[in-house]
């Protein structure tokens, strides 16, 4: 997966989050660790796009099964399946985002606190 955190619960949880939005395979993945930060509203941030609004449903259903399945977990909330252009899911330490580009372009989520750290991960041949 490529990201670095101490094993502990919330780097399993990010760890399945990853694996389910490579298993749709989402692309431009970041990881935004904020752990170092006070008064955010969750230990990381875990964004990506997909190409349609289609793919961005799978995608975020393929995180819920996959981070079911590997950790027992699943989401305080999922909001923004209506219209699918940006869906956010809260699995409370991790806030994952889900964009098609023009979105993820326009909020630029990444770069809201300019002390966290932003993991880029490397897109899987599509």
């Amino acid at each position: 997966m490529n990201v670095k955190v101490k094993p502990d619960a919330s780097g399993k949880l990010l760890e399945s989050i990853v694996n389910g939005i490579r298993e749709k395979k989402g692309h431009s993945i970041a990881t935004v660790d904020l752990r170092q930060i006070d008064d955010t509203v969750c230990r990381y941030f875990v964004i990506c796009q997909a190409d349609t609004a289609n793919q961005l449903l799978a995608i975020e259903d393929s995180i819920r099964e996959t981070v079911r399945v590997e950790t027992g977990e699943k989401p305080f909330m999922v909001e923004g399946t209506r219209f699918a252009h940006w869906i956010a899911m809260d699995y409370g330490d991790i806030m994952v985002h889900l964009f098609v580009p023009e979105l993820r372009k326009f909020y630029d989520l990444e770069h809201l606190w300019a002390d966290a750290v932003i993991t880029d991960l490397p897109d899987l041949d599509l």
